[in-house]
């Protein structure tokens, strides 16, 4: 059994740190979470979202009710696109200082949660930029209070303390992790979520499998992240092809939406490793690549280097989309090929050429994997050694569908 593989004598840390609201119609507790900003003095609120399901989700009109009603100023910045950039998060913080804002909402999935986040910290820790603050030029230890409305089921930044912005002149997409930027609240609500697209639908829920995958195999992990883990992949397995012919089932988009909040509380607890590493440097050469879409083509990749150091979790947790596995390491073959299938039924069927990427990109990406800060780091915590050899066959094994 996995568990027989947890070390009992190795003390791990558990965090739960947000308060998180899920469930149709959770969008009713902004008011709420504004009568609070108001009883401690708050007077103005930076809102860093999109372009545009901020208004078309409805959140919008909710929240400007909320603060109408408890006298709260609302600052809205609505420019973050995917793969949101320092250059970004440095604009949003300009204007939330001349907002006069005591705390920051955002307003989407990911890239609007993760660039909020930012902005929250350079409000806190004045004269400092986003590109120091991505690479490690100081480590803050305050940010404004946080709130995340989440639209999609897939981030996990919602319950988090991470966060990622591209630093476009560099080619580097760095994560960064501090204490001070886990939301306050967080609002789970499927009703919000149902104007996702096909294609974001299955992208987001791709990455709450990737994020779990990680976080229940890195060297750090703990039994918590693995329970979690097996969860959310159960979720994720039956219940996005569902959504898929079904947009608008609110059974569902709940189902998701838990399951995506259980994976980003995993891998707030075992942290994430080598998948994620890698996307990062696609996207940052590709800004319009989906992270989602991303993940997916280096996922099985990544499972077949992986599987062998790990067989016994890989097995508990992936047995909804490999059912029979005995967790035993030379099936990782066999895993993967099963997990690429099961993303090519679901409609992911590129690979990385189908992106543009060819071989003669991968030493570049290798490089981007080295020098960008903090992706060392997610490296570092893989359970195989992630040297230069075993990056660049992960990339090479993912130009293409596997054989």
């Amino acid at each position: 059994m996995w568990d027989e593989s947890m070390m009992y004598d190795a003390v791990r840390e558990i965090r739960t740190k947000t308060t998180a609201y899920l469930g149709v119609g959770a969008i009713e507790k902004i008011d709420d979470i504004f009568a609070e900003f108001t009883q401690e003095g708050i007077t103005a609120v930076l809102c860093v979202t999109g372009g545009h399901s901020y208004k078309l989700s409805g959140a919008w009109d909710k929240v400007e009710a909320a603060a109408a009603k408890h006298g709260l100023r609302l600052s809205l910045y609505n420019k973050v696109t995917p793969n949101p950039t320092t250059a970004s998060v440095d604009e949003a913080a300009a204007q939330g200082r001349e907002a006069g804002a005591g705390a920051v909402l955002c307003i989407g999935g990911g890239s609007p949660i993760d660039c909020g986040k930012s902005a929250a910290i350079l409000l806190a820790n004045p004269g400092k930029t986003a590109e120091e603050l991505y690479c490690y030029k100081f480590t803050p230890r305050t940010a404004l209070p946080i709130v995340a409305i989440n639209l999609t089921h897939g981030t996990g930044s919602e319950v988090n303390r991470f966060a990622v912005a591209t630093i476009t002149h560099l080619n580097y997409k760095p994560a960064i992790a501090y204490d001070c930027i886990y939301p306050r609240y967080a609002i789970d609500d499927p009703a919000l979520m149902s104007g996702l697209s096909p294609n974001q639908t299955r992208y987001v829920s791709i990455d709450a499998v990737n994020h779990v995958v990680e976080a229940a195999t890195t060297t750090c992990t703990n039994p918590f992240a693995v329970m979690l883990a097996a969860e959310t992949v159960r979720l994720v397995h039956a219940n996005l092809p569902r959504i898929i012919a079904h947009p608008d089932d609110l059974k569902a988009r709940y189902d998701l939406a838990y399951a995506a909040m259980m994976a980003g509380t995993a891998f707030d607890n075992g942290m994430l490793h080598l998948t994620h590493a890698l996307e990062h440097p696609l996207s940052a050469l590709k800004p319009t690549l989906a992270h989602g879409l991303g993940l997916a083509m280096l996922l099985p990749a990544v499972i077949e280097e992986c599987y062998p150091a790990r067989p016994q979790v890989m097995a508990h947790i992936l047995k909804p989309i490999v059912p029979g596995l005995s967790g035993m390491p030379d099936e990782a073959p066999k895993v993967a090929r099963a997990v690429e299938q099961w993303l090519f039924g679901l409609g992911v069927t590129e690979k990385l050429t189908s992106v543009g990427f060819t071989e003669a990109d991968v030493e570049t990406l290798c490089d981007l994997v080295e020098q960008t800060p903090s992706l060392g780091l997610l490296v570092s915590l893989a359970p195989v050694e992630g040297n230069r050899a075993c990056i660049a066959r992960i990339y090479r094994n993912s130009l293409v569908p596997m054989r």
